[in-house]
């Protein structure tokens, strides 16, 4: 088996197992099942679990960012206002809590397991919301608010995250969005320092 095909078997399957039971319930041996990898060529690729598991959030972690970008630039969802298009990360987060199997943010759920204990696992929690935020700032700043308010969205993004996942349900994105969308009006009724004009 060539070894991009091995590794990118037992990546899926890894993602599948990690991101559907917790990454703490899956041993080596799950994922040889479900891939189709020997235990053998599986640790040639990843000499230990703690590398699998870095190497699965890094993919998420691009296909994830990939798939949100994407739905803000379409232009068949109507997001040609640079305001809209911050609103938009909002809708797309309401799709995604509405997929089958969502079970929350992968990387929070890593964090919770691991982050204590394997600084790099915590260490790719820290870059995909690094990432995550610069996104957020880059839409801000196109839509002409203030920079502060990118951290703010992402705090009301993060909260929507978990609680959509202990709820089970895709409300949070719409109340998140209600919030991110009062923001965003009083910043648009600001002097040019960011303060709330009246204040």
């Amino acid at each position: 088996m060539e070894s991009a095909v091995a590794r990118e078997q037992a990546l899926d399957a890894a993602e599948t197992l990690f991101y559907g039971r917790g990454i703490q319930s899956v041993g080596m041996d799950d994922v040889r099942g479900a891939s189709g990898v020997s235990l053998k060529r599986l640790y040639q690729l990843f000499p230990a679990k703690e590398q699998l598991v870095v190497a699965y959030l890094e993919r998420r972690d691009l296909r994830w960012r990939q798939r949100l970008a994407e739905y803000v630039d379409d232009p068949a969802h109507a997001h040609t206002d640079a305001r809209q298009r911050v609103l938009a990360v909002f809708d797309w987060l309401g799709r995604w809590f509405r997929e089958p199997g969502f079970r929350g943010c992968a990387w929070i759920n890593s964090y919770g397991e691991l982050g204590a204990v394997s600084e790099p696992v915590a260490e790719q929690v820290r870059a995909h919301k690094r990432a995550f935020r610069e996104y957020l700032g880059r839409l801000v700043a196109d839509a002409g608010l203030p920079a502060e308010l990118a951290g703010q969205l992402q705090l009301l993004a993060e909260g929507a995250m978990v609680t959509a996942a202990v709820e089970r349900s895709a409300e949070p994105a719409a109340r998140a969005g209600r919030a991110a969308r009062a923001l965003i009006e009083a910043y648009g009724a600001s002097d040019p320092d960011g303060v709330p004009v009246g204040h």
